[in-house]
């Protein structure tokens, strides 16, 4: 199955038809765009599925040491300053900025760009649209962003006002002063 991509852009889609969209279609992984495209993504495979927990996993771990934000699986939707509803595969928001949200607000779709994010390309995932939403994160407030590619063994690091990095797996990937002390350890997948 591969992800299709409809365009809305002359229609107009609030936020609130966007999340009951997604409430009525919880079977399926729903995205929207800043450009004003919906997304709808295939689930992934055990492989990816696997990846993905391990990254949540060890993020997960410092920040219960650390107790500086939350963290959020790819089941979330961050609604962009940007106008885009996007789910990155793991995601860190600190703590203050977290706080500063109404219940409402962290009881639907959060309106706040995470600090950080991670997308891990799977399988049957196009690179373009996830260095394009990678962009997005960072047109959005990201601070620090990774993409990493399995695939071709490269991982980009996103930071804002700089241009991407592209270092080669195996590679510690370290949050720097987004996320003090966390290093993520990447072996050759």
């Amino acid at each position: 199955m591969t992800t299709v991509v409809l365009n809305l852009n002359n229609v107009d889609f609030t936020d609130e038809q966007f999340y009951r969209l997604c409430q009525i279609n919880q079977n399926w992984q729903l995205e929207r765009t800043a450009k004003g495209e919906l997304i709808i993504m295939p689930p992934v495979g055990g492989v990816s599925g696997n990846r993905e927990a391990d990254l949540i996993t060890d993020l997960n771990i410092w920040n219960r040491q650390t107790q500086m934000g939350k963290v959020f699986s790819s089941s979330t939707i961050f609604r962009l300053p940007n106008g885009g509803d996007r789910s990155p595969n793991a995601a860190w928001v600190s703590l203050e900025r977290w706080d500063a949200l109404s219940e409402e607000d962290k009881e639907k779709f959060p309106p706040i760009c995470p600090d950080f994010a991670i997308e891990l390309r799977s399988r049957t995932d196009a690179l373009e649209p996830l260095q394009e939403k990678m962009q997005e994160y960072l047109n959005s407030g990201l601070r620090l962003g990774w993409l990493i590619n399995p695939q071709q063994e490269p991982v980009e690091i996103y930071r804002c006002d700089r241009p991407v990095e592209i270092v080669q797996l195996p590679v510690s990937l370290s949050g720097e002063n987004i996320l003090p002390g966390f290093v993520l350890d990447l072996p050759t997948f």
